[in-house]
């Protein structure tokens, strides 16, 4: 009988909890569950805040949060997982950084605190209570974790490029007011 310890505890409720958090997000923007707007919905907010082609984006941000959360939540392919959520979170962060850190203020906070907590799940790996483990980690290989976190880093970084090409294309297009009270 194998005795599980501490940090397999600790492991295993951390998954649940941010891989649950993510996983229902992704739902929201896949399915439009628990009030979530759904594909058509979030593609055009994702239009909205820069990122296009809408659809295709909200595609992405919630089959990496959707798939990425259910994975960390079961400990399977936990490098992949984790990954994929933390680069789903960067994007979110991106949105929600020009107003601030703090979250009750539309800020970063609760968007860094999955991402971060989903990139040490990726690099701490599962524990023993996981699907990882049960395999014989075949999917969680220590090589997995640089790669992982290093096409992911790469990706984001691309989709966070054209997106702020787009922002600034669509600022240069519209005329400020010299004075107060025009517009």
């Amino acid at each position: 009988m194998t005795c599980y310890d501490r940090r397999d505890l600790g492991l295993l409720l951390l998954r649940l909890g941010t891989g649950g958090v993510l996983a229902a997000h992704g739902a929201q923007k896949l399915l439009g569950w628990f009030g979530g707007a759904g594909l058509e919905g979030t593609g055009r907010f994702m239009e909205s805040v820069g990122y296009r082609p809408g659809k295709a984006s909200a595609m992405a941000a919630g089959v990496a949060e959707a798939g990425g959360g259910l994975l960390l939540a079961l400990g399977l392919a936990t490098p992949a997982a984790g990954a994929a959520a933390a680069g789903a979170m960067a994007g979110a962060a991106a949105v929600h950084a020009p107003s601030g850190f703090f979250a009750q203020s539309g800020g970063y906070e609760y968007a860094a605190s999955l991402g971060l907590t989903a990139t040490g799940l990726a690099i701490t790996g599962p524990g023993r209570l996981s699907l990882d483990h049960a395999l014989g980690h075949a999917v969680n290989r220590g090589w997995m974790v640089p790669a992982a976190i290093a096409a992911t880093a790469a990706g984001t970084a691309v989709v966070l490029g054209v997106r702020v090409r787009h922002l600034r294309r669509e600022k240069e297009g519209r005329q400020e007011a010299l004075f107060e009270g025009e517009g």
